[in-house]
């Protein structure tokens, strides 16, 4: 009796063991459905979606009940994915490791990692189950340290370069500036003029060379607590009276209640000015500048500033080329303006990004809370 009762309570003592594996089975899969960032697609032999996690009806933007239990070819093209990421061959063992997906959805783009694998029982294959993870953050940041990179480079090389120019520049001018007065004073408009025309010239090449130096900083950043509204306000008078030239229409959002951040006002106005110059002569014939100054993002501590224009946007092929240097779509361009407003915000310890649709351009500036 002794013994069949030791096999009994064994017997007990195994269930509950077995009994509490599976209560954390069951709590780890719900929690790993429920993640951010992370999500999970399970598929049956004949290629229908059994489950799918939170994050997948997320970006979907479809109610579970409208995923479970669809085709899955079927429900790539409801939801926009062409060419399909993954078919049937995964259920015959094709299987796949880091697949970059890029998923647009709602006018943002989501760049995923995924991964497909069988599901077996015995030698059998009886569906399949594809990991999605959302690597967009990692992407941008891995971008923006590029970005630097290049930065550095070129600022190097545009530093020596620059120098040289500047001091037979300065020689030039000087000279010219003789010759202006010599003229003047013998009444030679014509040629006072062209020698006008000259100095005009040089001032600009002046200018090149300045952000040409701009980009090859290091340059001492003069850093002090101010409210990013009270920034704005300095420089408004000069973005509405260029706005007026263009038949532009500037609005200004304020939020004075944000905290204050730690920048070096001057070059934070060069960056401002330059973001609201631009949205403006990209808008030929009018329309409308929107400055909104937003809440913080609690992932990052950062207040954001948003620049939109009502212009014809940039187009999709050039949204990734903006900030390089020397890329411009201006005839008379430099393509120096937005490296330079990256290489700042850069050195404050902020961010820059870009957006644009059939309705504009949008440009974000990301700056730290003091």
């Amino acid at each position: 009796m002794m013994d069949e009762s030791a096999n009994l309570e064994g017997v007990r003592a195994a269930g509950g063991i077995e009994a509490e594996r599976e209560r954390y089975v069951r709590q780890f899969v719900n929690r790993f459905l429920s993640m951010e960032g992370v999500g999970v697609m399970l598929l049956d032999s004949d290629f229908h979606i059994v489950e799918v996690s939170d994050m997948i009806v997320s970006l979907c933007g479809l109610p579970r009940a409208d995923i479970v239990s669809k085709h899955a070819e079927l429900w790539f093209d409801e939801v926009g994915l062409k060419p399909h990421p993954f078919d049937r061959s995964l259920l015959e063992g094709r299987t796949f490791r880091s697949k970059v997906l890029n998923w647009k959805q709602d006018k943002q783009l989501h760049t995923l990692m995924i991964d497909g694998e069988n599901l077996m029982e015995g030698e059998t294959r009886t569906g399949a189950f594809v990991l999605f993870r959302d690597v967009s953050h990692r992407m941008a940041l891995e971008e923006q340290v590029r970005r630097s990179d290049r930065l550095k480079t070129i600022g190097q090389i545009a530093a020596g370069t620059a120098h040289e120019i500047r001091n037979p520049l300065t020689a030039i001018k000087g000279f010219m500036q003789l010759l202006s007065k010599s003229l003047r004073d013998r009444d030679m408009e014509k040629e006072y003029d062209y020698v006008g025309i000259v100095l005009s010239e040089l001032d600009r090449v002046n200018d090149l060379v300045s952000e040409f130096l701009l980009l090859s900083r290091p340059k001492e950043l003069r850093q002090a607590s101010m409210k990013v509204g009270g920034v704005l306000q300095e420089i408004l008078p000069m973005i509405r009276n260029e706005a007026l030239l263009h038949n532009v229409t500037v609005i200004y959002l304020p939020r004075p209640e944000l905290p204050p951040i730690l920048a070096d006002k001057e070059l934070l106005k060069q960056v401002f000015l330059n973001l609201g110059k631009n949205a403006i002569e990209a808008m030929d014939g009018g329309g409308t500048l929107i400055i909104r100054e937003c809440g913080i993002s609690e992932e990052t501590n950062r207040i954001t500033v948003e620049f939109k224009d009502t212009g014809p946007g940039i187009p999709s092929e050039a949204l990734d080329k903006v900030f390089d240097p020397f890329f411009t779509t201006k005839p008379q361009g430099t393509g120096l303006g937005l490296s330079v407003c990256q290489r700042i915000v850069d050195d404050l310890g902020g961010s820059i990004e870009v957006a644009s649709d059939g309705d504009g351009a949008l440009f974000i500036v990301g700056l730290p809370c003091y």
